[in-house]
């Protein structure tokens, strides 16, 4: 008698077995004689037909579950092999009906057929690939009507739960939640453990990783099953080991970078330690190329130190930060002027922006020096600040426009308001982390500036002519003001996108508070407000327009000033970013003023997109609560409406935006602007 066996565990996913050659010879009658050949593989065992009752299970052995599919390979071809009368087939190991019925159904070694000895390994695959046994043997027994195939089972434990393990082992639990696992394998549980369902599990959860953006993570070897019916699944969730940055030029070859590693590594929210994700990685790829200092950003990884961990690279491709330039032209407020600026904005690799624009004209030297942190260094929440100089010349809206101007008595000119100061400033998200978007960011300041009230030949002008009642142009009669203010600012951002925004709202509020220091004494508080709501539309169902952004927009926002008002401090009503239909400033200007607007925005084609809108507005009365009553001289109404339609065209500045606006008056302008009203 011989017994046949694989020396294999019973397998899930890859094992290959190759099958030998038994020969049964018949000798003289009534004697039965065995040769067996040499085979890879497997192996021959000769047992006392008497001594081989059953096959007792190894209770202290955990079972190991292979991981590659069953092979049979044969070294001699089927027709070619020797065929044996099968006189019985018999199941040993397992009382179980339905086991043994699975048993029978899957082979194909019948009693009173021949067989050869690659049916009877097919067999031994076959119950294998049922999944529920641990162990599969055969004996071979003589006898006189042909051989006795005795087909030695050891069938799986009684599944009763299934753990998970990572590797390398965290510090804390696994991103796969248990109450996943648990309910995967639940209707296996209290049953004989099948490794083909098993299986199915195991697919399970790599497909929750997946799903999840886990795409480094799996499970890995093979799975342990214990005599108590518990099976482990070795889990690399693909942990990273560290975060590197690498440099390469526009020829994709490796450089030395002027940017500090550490510049992108805190935008990126995955950390060493950290299971790599999909999802994580892109939103880290956006804010680092989101920086504006990097023409390309890419992820690549490096195996790690540990097997089981890798090294995120994030490579990328420095632009051009710097920039000078030079200009000449002529205006009202300052005529022929010539510019120079210079604008860094990786200013010593940290992602700090320095600009300085010089602007020498005839009458005036005018400047303006700004350097800005995105990020100071030793915050953790992203506190940014700037710091300003300047020295500005315009013409106030307050006092002049396109049909009415009020003109200095010295010179009768337009009045130019030359502002000398500086100022820094503070923001702050408030996020759980700098990682994700703040529904509230705050900021608060502090400005200093020197206000001087000039005409056209850069004299001092303290007073109006005669016909425009010789108002006082400043708020003390010097014509010089000092202005030291406390600024706060809220902004609540709900918007789905700040860019072309569909739904959400945006809420922002401001105070200013000026300290009565200086020329002029001025003691004012300013508050105001602005708040818009977008609400999703498909008033187009075109085919341009099915995947584009379509929205009706609303805005409304409102201010007013507590205390003294110096008159070029007013609000001021009309024009592009106002009341579209009246020109900059003609509508009205005020101590208080309301504001609303409503657009609905659609797409053209392509880059260009449409709009209709209606504005409202209203100084609420207050135009003559300011010092002069410059409105009231000028002959403003102090409310009314517009409306009309425009165009946005997409640009690498943003919109740039193309309004025609008819007024409630009858009167019609076209208004120019980059970016959206609100």
């Amino acid at each position: 008698m011989e017994v046949l066996k694989s020396k294999n565990k019973p397998p899930i996913l890859p094992l290959v077995i190759t099958a030998g050659l038994l020969t049964v010879l018949i000798g003289e009658p009534g004697e039965a004689k065995t040769k067996s050949l040499n085979f890879n593989n497997t192996e021959i065992i000769v047992k006392h037909p008497k001594k081989l009752a059953r096959v007792e299970p190894k209770s202290t052995k955990v079972v190991s579950i292979p991981s590659i599919p069953l092979i049979a390979q044969n070294p001699v071809p089927p027709s070619q092999e020797p065929r044996v009368l099968v006189a019985e087939v018999d199941i040993v190991g397992t009382d179980d009906e339905e086991l043994k019925t699975l048993i029978y159904n899957s082979i194909q070694t019948l009693p009173g057929r021949t067989t050869t000895r690659s049916q009877v390994q097919a067999d031994i695959n076959a119950i294998y690939l049922s999944g529920f046994f641990a162990l599969v043997e055969v004996d071979v027994e003589d006898t006189p009507l042909g051989v006795r195939l005795s087909f030695i089972v050891q069938p799986n434990p009684i599944l009763s739960r299934v753990v998970v393990e990572t590797i390398p082992a965290p510090e804390d639990q696994a991103v796969l939640p248990d109450e996943f696992v648990q309910e995967t394998f639940q209707p296996q549980y209290g049953r004989i453990l099948n490794l083909r369902e098993l299986q199915e599990g195991i697919t399970k959860i790599n497909e929750w990783y997946a799903a999840n953006g886990y795409d480094l993570a799996q499970v890995v070897g093979s799975p342990e099953v214990s005599p108590e019916g518990i099976v482990t699944l070795i889990l690399a969730e693909g942990v990273v080991e560290d975060i590197q940055v690498k440099f390469f030029d526009e020829e994709n070859q490796p450089v030395d970078g002027r940017t500090r590693d550490f510049i992108v590594t805190r935008e990126v929210e995955l950390k060493p330690g950290d299971v790599f994700n999909r999802n994580t990685a892109q939103r880290d790829l956006q804010r680092v190329f989101g920086l504006g200092i990097f023409e390309d950003v890419r992820l690549s990884f490096s195996p790690g130190s540990d097997p089981s961990q890798v090294v995120v690279n994030v490579e990328v491709v420095e632009g051009n930060t710097g920039s000078i330039a030079a200009g000449a032209g002529i205006s009202s407020a300052s005529g022929l002027f010539g510019t120079i600026s210079y604008q860094q904005r990786n200013l010593g690799g940290n992602n700090q922006t320095l600009g300085a624009e010089l602007q020498l004209g005839i009458r005036e030297l005018l400047f303006d020096v700004n350097f800005t942190d995105p990020w100071i260094a030793t915050s953790p929440r992203r506190t940014s600040y700037s710091i300003n100089g300047f020295r500005r010349r315009s013409i106030s809206l307050v006092y002049d426009g396109d049909d009415s101007t009020i003109r200095t008595a010295n010179g009768d000119s337009r009045p130019r308001v030359v502002r000398t100061g500086g100022g820094i400033n503070f923001s702050r998200p408030l996020a759980a982390s700098p990682y994700e978007r703040a529904k509230w960011v705050l900021s608060t300041g502090l400005q200093y500036e020197n206000v001087r009230i000039e005409n056209s030949d850069g004299d001092l002008a303290r007073r109006a002519r005669p016909e425009d009642n010789s108002i006082n142009l400043a708020f003390s009669d010097s014509g010089v003001d000092d202005l030291i203010t406390l600024r706060f600012g809220a902004t609540r951002d709900l918007r789905n996108d700040p860019l072309q925004p569909t739904r959400g709202y945006v809420l922002r509020l401001g105070v200013e508070q000026t300290v009565p220091v200086g020329s002029g004494n001025i003691l004012l508080n300013r508050v105001r407000g602005s708040y818009s709501y977008y609400i999703p539309l498909k008033l187009l169902n075109f085919d341009f327009a099915k995947d584009k952004p379509q929205a009706l927009a609303f805005n409304f926002q409102a201010g007013t000033v507590i205390g003294d008002l110096p008159p070029y401090e007013a609000f001021v009503l009309g024009g592009s970013n106002s009341v579209r239909g009246y020109a900059e400033g003609e509508m009205g200007s005020g101590r208080s003023y309301a504001q609303f607007t409503a657009e609905y925005r659609f797409p053209i084609f392509s880059i260009v997109g449409g709009a209709l809108f209606f504005d409202a507005g209203t100084d609420l009365g207050s135009g003559s609560g300011v010092p002069g009553d410059p409105a009231g001289i000028r002959g403003l109404p102090g409310s009314g409406y517009g409306y009309g339609l425009g165009v946005r065209v997409q640009s690498p500045l943003g919109p740039i935006r193309i309004d025609y606006g008819v007024n409630d008056e009858g009167d019609s302008r076209i208004h120019f602007g980059i970016g959206e009203r609100f």
